[in-house]
This record gives structure tokens, C-alpha cells and sequence, in this order.
């Protein structure tokens, strides 16, 4: 098997040197990389299944290479920096971060945190990063396994998918994609924050962790004509969420 590509953002060579050292010792291909323009000439060349992207470097704004990431290239994306403020692990999170580990990091965790989100990348199979096509409401879109339809939309779960009533593909971060499955599977119940958190990161979930909420306001900003008083995934306060419309399988 092809081993895994990660690629290593980081102005300090020392440490992207202990995390290539370190990966390489539990089977994945790294590589080491010094600025967001390095990055970006990486990704049409040799593509990585995942980043790990440091915010503080010199002279570029960390989260603008992230939204830039995010916007063109289907990837896994963890943050690692020293910045601890919630406020940054919110704007983090809020620009597509799939994760979020703040300097100093212990490596096994940071290694399992990886792993957690590889394997949501799953399945049906793990691709490297590819360029996010552009959106083609008239193009076919072929049955490829289990998929649900809610108000038009159209979720494939083996594609992990999601098209608007128009058929245009809407795109979704790894954690979003896990988010809305969930959710959708779940129609009619509420599931509280613990449990949905238990579903989209398992034990990589940290107490008082505000991924799903900061998900679920992205989804919305996705889903909803009126995000600010959202009909599809509602509020139930002290309890979490519910996700309100029929879903039911589709071609």
C-alpha cells in the first residue's frame, strides 16, 4: 500500500524536521515545507491526503492559507500553532480545519489526531488532495452506493457528496460531511453535542469542545435560506440539535 502523503507547514526547519522524523516512524511520506507559497506550488504537483499548516508564519496570514486550501483543494487540514485563544481555534475551525492542536503537542496524540481524520475521509477510498472542481448543475450525476434526499438535496454517503436541489455540488469540509451524515441519519431525534461529537471525532473529542457548534453554523450558512432562522438543523436548547426535514433513500 502507497503510503500516505502529508505535507509539513512550518517556518521552524527543526520542527518540521521532528514531525517528518516521527511520521515516517509510523509509515507516512512527509513533506517539509517553510511558507504558504511553498505550499500552494506543492498541491498541482504532489497532492497530500493531509496538511499540517503552523498559523504563525513569518509574513503570511495562517488563515487566509487555510480558506485558500480549503477553497481549491480537497484535503485533510490540521492547524498546529502556538496560538491557544479560543477565538483562534473558532476562526480555525470556521475556515475549514478539520483539527486544532496548539503548541507544545504531545506527538503520539497529534499522530492519533491525524489518523482520526484520515478516517473520516473514508470511504470509499482515500484519495491525495485533488483541485475542487467547479460546480456543474447540469452534469449527471451517476449512483455511486447509498445516498438521502431531503428537500431536494442529495447526500452520497459513498461519494460523501452533497448536491443542492439544482444538482450543483456544494462543498464540504471532512468534520461538515460527518456533521450532516449523522444528522441526516438521525432525522427526527435530538442528538446532543457529546453524542455527535462521539460520532464525528470519537475519542479525539475534547470536553467543552465547540467544533459542533461552529460546524453546524457552517452548514447552515450552506443549507439554509435563512441561516439566522435555520428549518433544517434547529436548536434545542440544553439538549443540541435536531435535524427537522423527511430524508428518505435516492437514487
Amino acid at each position: 500500500m502507497t503510503a500516505q502523503h502529508i505535507a509539513v507547514v512550518d517556518d521552524e526547519t527543526a520542527i518540521t524536521e521532528l514531525l517528518a522524523h516521527y511520521l515516517a516512524t509510523h509509515g507516512f511520506r512527509t513533506t517539509q515545507l517553510h511558507s504558504g507559497r511553498d505550499l500552494m506550488a506543492l498541491m498541482p504537483s504532489d497532492p497530500p491526503e493531509l496538511v499540517l499548516l503552523d498559523l504563525g508564519l513569518p509574513g503570511e496570514d495562517g488563515f487566509a492559507i487555510a480558506r485558500q486550501l480549503r477553497e481549491h483543494w480537497r484535503c485533510g487540514l490540521v492547524i498546529i500553532t502556538g496560538r491557544g485563544d479560543a477565538v483562534d481555534k473558532v476562526v480555525g475551525l470556521e475556515v475549514g480545519a478539520d483539527d486544532y492542536v496548539t503548541k507544545p503537542f504531545d506527538l503520539r496524540e497529534l499522530v492519533a489526531r491525524i489518523k482520526a481524520v484520515l478516517r473520516r475521509m473514508e470511504p470509499p477510498t482515500l484519495a491525495a488532495a485533488a483541485p475542487v472542481p467547479a460546480a456543474s448543475p447540469a452534469a449527471p450525476l451517476a449512483p455511486s452506493g447509498p445516498a438521502l434526499g431531503f428537500l431536494g438535496w442529495r447526500l452520497d454517503l459513498a461519494a460523501r457528496r452533497l448536491d443542492d436541489p439544482a444538482g450543483a455540488e456544494v462543498r464540504l469540509t471532512t468534520g461538515e460531511f460527518e456533521l450532516l451524515a449523522t444528522l441526516a441519519q438521525h432525522g427526527g431525534r435530538v442528538l446532543s453535542r457529546d453524542f455527535l461529537l462521539e460520532q464525528t471525532r470519537g475519542r479525539e473529542a475534547a470536553p467543552f469542545d465547540r467544533t459542533i457548534d461552529v460546524q453546524v453554523g457552517r452548514l447552515r450558512k450552506k443549507l439554509e435560506a435563512d441561516p439566522e432562522n435555520p428549518q433544517i438543523i434547529k436548536s434545542v436548547r440544553g439538549a443540541g440539535y435536531i435535524f427537522i426535514p423527511p430524508v428518505g433513500p435516492v437514487a
